[in-house]
């Protein structure tokens, strides 16, 4: 019995090496089939260099399928078309996407870049002069208010009041400036915060909370925005007659408005530096503000959003924004804390006469020389109340 099992053991052996010794031919078999199917197919090595290629005088003109003839997987030609702005082909109308075409812009050179593509441009331009240079010169702005406030203090009045009354901004005027003012305040709040947030913000709050906070107060400027245009043209049109330039102005600026040596130089209405704050932060830089804002809102009927349009409008309107709020830190320093009464002046709309002669002597003599009613509400409504009968005596 033990002789049978040996012998089907060795059996079994036997019968798996001849299986063992013919796999191997099997699969030369097998693997040797395709060769020769393939036998028409050369092999090719894309890194490698044709000898010479680069010599040939059109090498720089090739096509991608020309490069590919002599340095196969060369794709440079299609890459040198994509960096230089050049239109491929977009499904796309124009109307809806007027760049489809176009992956990467074309270079320019943008005042404060290098020589590179317009989003690279415009980034330097950003980063490395609006960012830095704009937040600096709010901080000085700050700075220069708080260094004044702390060796002058609060400008009072070195007479005493008189308990009459001068209307100074008639209701109409502080509705005008107050919607302004708002609008204003909403959008530099969250134009420092998207533009400088991440120095001083997202540190303490993460960058998730920060996320949302950027985001909500985008769409609390988008919607400011428009508000803050129509009560700019409202201002400016209510208020531009008394900050026309008038002789008088030179004097009150060669002497530097009397801030410095403690005598008020007398003005009209405005002084001289109320009225560059009018042209220069109000209507120049207002208007141009709002119109960069206006585009990068998308609100111009007719212009086409193109990556450049919208990097163009984006540095005018920071730098004309950074320029605005600096000269505006002036304004509210005096508005509020920086002179008494002036605050009251335009929450309620009117002045003592001792407020008025310190600070606005040439106009507070108009008023007593009866040239400007010293309430001009009060004058405006006997006016509409007047019969026509009487009106024209």
């Amino acid at each position: 019995m033990r002789r049978l099992i040996f012998t089907l053991a060795l059996s079994c052996m036997a019968i798996g090496a001849m299986a063992q010794s013919a796999a191997p031919a099997d699969a030369v078999a097998r693997t040797a089939a395709p060769a020769d199917a393939a036998a028409g197919v050369k092999s090719a090595n894309i890194f490698q260099v044709a000898p010479g290629a680069d010599t040939d005088p059109k090498y720089k003109d090739q096509t991608n399928a020309e490069r590919g003839q002599v340095q196969p997987g060369n794709n440079a030609p299609m890459w040198r078309q994509v960096g230089q702005g050049v239109t491929g082909y977009s499904s796309l109308p124009a109307s809806q996407a007027p760049e489809a075409g176009n992956l990467i812009q074309k270079f320019v050179q943008y005042p404060g870049s290098r020589l590179t593509n317009a989003g690279e441009a415009w980034r330097q331009v950003r980063n490395q002069w609006i960012i830095p240079y704009g937040g600096s010169l709010l901080l000085i702005a700050l700075g220069a208010v708080a260094l004044f406030y702390w060796r002058k203090g609060t400008i009072d009045l070195h007479g005493q009041e008189t308990g009459r009354k001068i209307e100074r901004f008639t209701p109409f005027e502080r509705s005008a400036h107050w919607a302004n003012a708002i609008a204003f305040v909403a959008l530099a709040v969250s134009g420092i915060v998207m533009a400088f947030g991440k120095f001083f913000i997202q540190p303490i709050i993460g960058n998730a909370l920060f996320g949302w906070l950027t985001y909500a107060l985008k769409n609390i400027h988008n919607f400011a925005g428009p508000l803050f245009a129509v009560s700019l043209v409202v201002v400016i049109v209510t208020f531009v007659r008394d900050n026309l330039p008038r002789k008088e102005d030179i004097a009150w600026l060669l002497k530097g408005g009397g801030l410095f040596s403690g005598t008020e130089v007398p003005s009209h209405r405005f002084n001289a530096g109320e009225k560059l704050l009018f042209w220069g932060g109000v209507f120049f830089l207002g208007l141009v503000v709002v119109a960069s804002g206006l585009v990068l809102d998308k609100l111009v009927p007719g212009l086409i959003y193109e990556r450049s349009t919208m990097q163009i409008a984006n540095m005018v309107h920071g730098v004309a924004t950074c320029l605005m709020m600096a000269m505006f830190i002036g304004h509210i320093y005096m508005g509020t804390i920086g002179m008494r009464g002036a605050y009251s002046a335009m929450r309620e709309g009117y002045v003592d006469e001792t407020w008025a002669k310190e600070h606005h002597e040439l106009w507070y003599d108009d008023i007593k020389a009866g040239k400007i009613p010293a309430e001009r509400t009060a004058a405006a409504s006997a006016v509409s109340n007047t019969p026509a009968s009487t009106a024209s005596v």
